[in-house]
């Protein structure tokens, strides 16, 4: 049996384990200088939200896992955001690559600043392929939660609008971007921000629906 039908088989065990006994999701860990530990209390907000409103079993403390870890398969989820620069070495690529094709899921959150580095770097992943918008009418906009106008604007930065774009091997979504819109903002303790609670239940509300979709592709 080929070993990323193997691995595949593996994300769809773990995948169910978190309407079960419990499954851990990471935030990514790279080289570069770029501060990867952005938001430190974002994930396990998340993570809460999710047990509460989805009736996941998601382990409450997010691991913190190095692109290049063979560990990375561990998770079916992992999360990047930062402000600045962002390096792959050729085997973290091949690695993240391998992550992906098997069936492990990407979420990049441009916490404002990383979007050269992000889409240079990426391109060492998938040299073959190009970033997709996705519309509005994309599942991922559509699971526990409706956004009918897609990918919600938490915080602002350059007045340019939220996007939200995506890698596809084949008709499968294994990496979202989300750009301009600073979900992991939104997903912070309110003392951070002092974002009002509408901002914050709307960037919830958003990553509830990645962590669903995630879970059920």
């Amino acid at each position: 049996m080929r070993i990323s039908v193997v691995l595949g088989l593996m994300f769809l065990a773990v995948a169910s384990l978190a309407q079960n006994s419990g499954v851990k999701i990471a935030l990514l860990k790279y080289n570069g200088g770029g501060d990867w530990y952005s938001d430190p209390t974002a994930l396990p907000n998340l993570i809460k939200y999710c047990n509460t409103h989805l009736s996941t079993n998601i382990q409450s403390e997010p691991s913190t896992i190095e692109v290049g870890s063979p560990e990375i398969f561990n998770f079916p989820y992992v999360e990047l955001t930062g402000h600045g620069n962002i390096v792959f070495s050729e085997s973290d690529a091949m690695n993240l690559r391998h992550y992906m094709e098997a069936g492990g899921f990407l979420h990049a959150d441009d916490n404002y600043g990383m979007d050269e580095f992000f889409r240079r770097e990426m391109k060492k992943v998938f040299p073959e392929k190009e970033f997709v918008e996705l519309p509005p009418s994309h599942p991922i906009f559509h699971q526990k939660f409706d956004f009918p106008q897609g990918i919600p604007k938490i915080h602002e930065h350059d007045g340019k609008p939220p996007q939200a774009f995506g890698i596809f091997i084949e008709d499968r979504l294994v990496c979202l971007y989300t750009y301009e819109t600073d979900l992991g903002d939104g997903w912070e303790d309110e003392a951070v921000h002092n974002d009002p609670p509408e901002v914050r239940e709307k960037a919830l509300k958003m990553g509830a629906n990645i962590i669903s979709y995630v879970f059920n592709q």
